[in-house]
């Protein structure tokens, strides 16, 4: 009996059957990143706000004033009188009075500077000149609640970290396919919901949901296209990556374009629907129906596969040799119970936190520097697709190791350089950061194919969602990691960044080399790597 590689350099490795599915499914990657970096416009800055003094309405009956009278009125004197208050946070707690003069509302006060009167913190009133651009003025998440923006992201990051371990674990039990159409479901459905939250709670709890069924989609997309790919294309899996950085060169596109934060919403979470039509046109991995002791499906998928691909399967296959290993539901104790599979997992894992940390972390410092938000975020994506054309002419020559290893290498000593340069040569520091994310885009890319090239068909989801969850803790901890130091010294993130990267650079050097290998069916195929 014919193994399944066997069978499938026969029907066609990287045919027009497998090139359709893996655009089809790249598309995920477009509408993953968006969600992924959506915060930066759905949280973008309000423009100009206040602080309303209670009984503003009343006041504003009775004097028939405008919302720029209003302000000019109880906002400005405040500021007149204080220069460092600007209004915002703050309110001047006192009588207002316009039973004399509408325009003179701090008559009774006199002669007396405003300076001296006394001060109350802004609680929930709040104008905004721009009142539904963000949500940050949607759910006043200003002054005393600005905390509250981060959080939404590390809400985003939670539901990453938990689609990877629920939704990972079930695509290995359930089917790749099967997960993939629910998750885009689930995406598409919590969109919509976010995009229309009562209030704040509601907006954490499925912007929660949307983050793991987003991660649901990703992953799942990942392993299907570097399962029905022979050995020699394996490559598709770094290709795939450059839809992951369209979507991030898309993005500010949508977001100049859409005026507001429910219309960037619901932009980036409806294109999901569409997804379900793949229901019809992609098929289940036939190595995970294998595993499963499903061959007479996994054949007919091949048979379909070699059909599309102008090919023909010999007679004798009538069935497909897998694994004699009993399938089992995967736990952590399957990634670390043998000596390979335990480095493999450990080193994979740390691996993923520190891509995502340095990732992020260097994405929020370019952030920080001012300018066109949108030019910037566009340049700042750019930049990324460099990295995945450098993987495609090194991996197949050099491999995996090194280029993984060179990359966080260059990362680290670019992060060291940019620390101790001067400021007063801000091109050049930008420069060198620049060359960094670069560099650590070559690892974050790579770390996802090396991933899946190194665990077994039974537990690769597994193990795959697994190591990756690492990365979204990794994203959690970025930008209280650089805002935190930062307070410190503007330049100390560079420097943990830098032993990070170069930490791991010496790790991956440890890894077994993966070009041109078949992909391992089990763990036993693991160990003799």
């Amino acid at each position: 009996m014919p193994s399944f590689d066997e069978v499938l350099k026969e029907a066609g490795e990287f045919g027009r059957f497998q090139k359709r599915v893996f655009f089809l499914l790249s598309q995920t990657g477009i509408t993953f990143s968006s969600l992924f970096a959506s915060v930066v416009f759905l949280g973008r800055a309000p423009g100009n706000f206040w602080c309303r003094i209670p009984g503003a309405a009343e006041l504003n009956e009775r004097c028939g004033w405008t919302l720029e009278e209003e302000r000019n009125f109880t906002v400005l004197p405040l500021h007149l009188g204080n220069e460092s208050v600007s209004g915002e946070c703050q309110r001047l707690d006192v009588a207002w009075d316009t039973s004399v003069s509408c325009t003179s509302p701090l008559a009774r006060y006199g002669n007396h500077s405003t300076g001296h009167l006394p001060l109350a913190p802004c609680h929930d009133h709040w104008v905004y000149e721009q009142p539904h651009s963000s949500i940050v003025s949607e759910y006043d998440l200003v002054c005393d609640n600005a905390w509250m923006l981060d959080l939404s992201q590390a809400i985003l990051n939670l539901g990453f970290l938990a689609g990877a371990f629920i939704l990972g674990y079930a695509a290995d039990r359930y089917g790749r396919i099967l997960i993939y159409l629910l998750s885009c479901l689930g995406v598409g459905i919590c969109g919509i919901i976010v995009a229309f939250s009562p209030n704040f709670t509601v907006f954490l709890i499925f912007r929660f949901l949307q983050g793991m069924f987003g991660k649901g989609t990703w992953m799942t997309c990942y392993v299907i296209v570097t399962e029905i790919v022979g050995s020699d294309q394996r490559m598709v899996g770094i290709v795939i990556q450059i839809f992951f950085t369209l979507g991030i060169i898309i993005l500010p596109g949508i977001a100049y374009l859409i005026p507001t934060w429910q219309g960037i919403q619901l932009a980036i979470s409806l294109p999901n629907f569409v997804f379900l039509l793949y229901y019809w046109v992609v098929p289940e991995s036939p190595r995970w129906l294998l595993t499963r002791k499903k061959g007479e499906k996994a054949l007919k998928i091949m048979h379909n596969i070699a059909k599309h691909n102008g090919k023909f399967l010999s007679p004798h296959y009538s069935e497909i040799t897998i694994s004699n290993e009993d399938v089992s539901n995967p736990s952590f104790l399957d990634l670390v119970r043998t000596p390979q599979m335990r480095r493999n997992t450990l080193i994979l894992m740390y691996a993923w936190f520190t891509s995502a940390l340095i990732y992020q972390g260097l994405v929020m410092r370019l952030g920080i520097i001012g300018g066109n938000l949108y030019l910037d975020f566009f340049i700042s994506g750019a930049v990324e697709l460099p990295a995945a054309l450098l993987i495609i002419v090194t991996i197949d020559r050099l491999g995996r190791r090194l280029p993984f290893a060179m990359g966080n290498i260059v990362a680290s000593v670019t992060c060291l350089i940019t620390a101790f340069l001067p400021e007063d040569i801000p091109w050049l520091k930008t420069t060198v950061a620049t060359l960094g994310r670069l560099s650590i885009t070559i690892a974050f890319e790579v770390v996802y194919l090396v991933n899946s090239e190194l665990y077994p068909t039974t537990l690769r989801n597994f193990g795959v969602s697994l190591c990756s969850s690492l990365c979204d803790l990794g994203g959690i901890i970025a930008p209280f990691l650089l805002f935190r130091l930062a307070a410190i010294w503007l330049e100390l993130p560079l420097i943990i960044f830098s032993i990070l990267a170069a930490v791991c650079g010496l790790l991956v050097l440890l890894l077994p080399e993966t070009k041109g290998i078949s992909l391992p069916e089990t763990v036993e195929d693991v160990e003799q790597l």
